[in-house]
């Protein structure tokens, strides 16, 4: 049997921005294998699935990216439905390319089920627009990480030309974040908002600028973070002076 892999958003984080064909996909699924930032309640939709936690975390133990594209090769040939589920889109940060090439070279067939990515859902909970006609024409999505053996990543150049900027797995790096930006021209009191959590009812939203971006980053709660950076920012930050919100949702 030569089954077929779907890799599949799993979205920022709330079930319930699940896509419908995800869900479905997931309801058909023969084996997940699936994120660490994959909720419980997203999971308990593949209930006859075998279920693999293959999750990457900065700083903790993780499953060797070979070693994953191996097993969805493997299991394309035992199963039907095989589900790889990420985190927010497939398609951004996600290292699917890497999965999508091996499957490929293994004449494995594929599907990309697109998910709503991170930065969204920090923009509907900041209920800020990223852009803003006559003010926020550009956005850029960037992440200051590097791999090993990977050349290096010029990440400053597009926070600074653009108009918005969401920064992924930045959190642990705020401190040389802040200060690149700052020696490359980024002024120090643009206004910067952390949201960590994004989508789920703990959600924790601080604004700050950019110069208190490492303080601000010391006091998150251990959730992802996005740090997004920006002018549009600068009313709800001036309102709030670097003030810690909860949202709560029903």
């Amino acid at each position: 049997m030569t089954g077929k892999v779907y890799l599949v958003g799993a979205g920022p984080g709330a079930p319930d921005l699940l896509t419908l064909r995800a869900a479905r996909l997931l309801e058909r699924a023969d084996i997940v294998y699936y994120d660490a930032l994959v909720q419980p309640e997203t999971l308990a939709l593949a209930g006859h699935a075998v279920q693999i936690a293959v999750g990457k975390r900065c700083g903790r133990h993780t499953t060797a990216q070979r070693f994953i594209n191996k097993r969805l090769v493997d299991a394309s040939a035992r199963f039907e439905v095989v589900v790889r589920l990420k985190g927010g889109d497939p398609m951004l940060f996600g290292r699917a390319q890497e999965e999508i090439d091996a499957l490929r070279a293994a004449g494995i067939e594929f599907e990309v089920v697109p998910g709503v990515t991170a930065a969204s859902a920090a923009s509907a909970d900041l209920g800020i627009s990223l852009t803003r006609r006559g003010r926020a024409r550009s956005v850029c999505f960037v992440t200051p990480r590097v791999g090993a053996g990977e050349p290096d990543n010029d990440w400053a150049q597009n926070v600074i030309a653009a108009d918005t900027a969401v920064i992924y797995m930045g959190s642990g790096l705020a401190d040389p974040i802040s200060a690149v930006l700052i020696e490359r021209g980024q002024a120090g009191g643009t206004p910067v908002a952390l949201v960590e959590n994004a989508s789920l009812p703990e959600c924790r939203i601080t604004f700050g600028e950019l110069r208190d971006l490492p303080r601000m980053a010391q006091a998150t709660g251990g959730g992802p973070v996005l740090i997004v950076l920006g002018e549009i920012l600068r009313e709800a930050a001036s309102s709030s002076g670097a003030v810690l919100r909860l949202l709560k949702r029903a």
